[in-house]
């Protein structure tokens, strides 16, 4: 058992490790190994991972904010999608669950957020797209809403249109949060 244990450890020392040195990857035009059939995934082989990490302070209680911008579907009302958001599989909030939004799975949450991810889809190169809501308390009446997203950017042709893809992003989500900001303090949101 403790050998076991010991090569876990090991074994989560490494991946640490190595998703550090990934991470610091210096962007490069992306290289795809060969696929292996015709609807095989594009694995990226020198992946540059990218991230957004944005945040807003609303004045409602955590709490109060989760429940009102948190539910897993929410995402169709606060971007103002015009077909709004539907689950598609699995139960909604729950591990596991697909919102019709680019068939996102949650693949992790907690009281006070939820991670998705972006499923592979066959012919096109696998981004490793997440994203994270959480809304923290900040005091008893505020909070703070954080958004994070990280993607591998490396697909783009050069440095140029990574930055104006982290940049677009960086907007969109930007909105977002201001629309939650506006949701969870009571107010409406404007026409799109």
């Amino acid at each position: 058992m403790r050998s076991e244990l010991a090569t876990l450890v090991v074994a989560c020392g490494f991946a640490s490790t190595s998703a550090i040195a990934i991470a610091q990857t210096p962007a490069t035009p992306a290289q795809s190994a060969p696929a292996a059939s015709g609807d095989s995934v594009i694995v990226v082989e020198k992946p540059t991972y990218v991230s957004i990490m944005l945040e807003t302070t609303v004045n409602r209680p955590a709490a109060e904010v989760w429940k009102r911008v948190g539910n897993y579907c929410a995402i169709g009302e606060w971007f103002q999608f015009a077909k709004g958001c539907t689950i598609v599989a699995g139960t909604e909030n729950e591990l596991g669950a697909v919102r019709s939004i680019a068939n996102e799975v949650m693949v992790a949450k907690t009281e006070l957020s939820y991670t998705y991810t972006q499923p592979v889809r066959p012919g096109r190169p696998y981004n490793l797209y997440h994203g994270t809501l959480e809304a923290r308390p900040l005091t008893a009446t505020t909070s703070k809403l954080l958004y994070s997203l990280v993607w591998d950017n490396s697909m783009l042709p050069d440095d140029a249109a990574r930055e104006k893809d982290k940049a677009s992003r960086t907007a969109t989500f930007t909105r977002a949060l201001a629309n939650m900001k506006t949701l969870a303090e009571g107010g409406t949101l404007p026409p799109k």
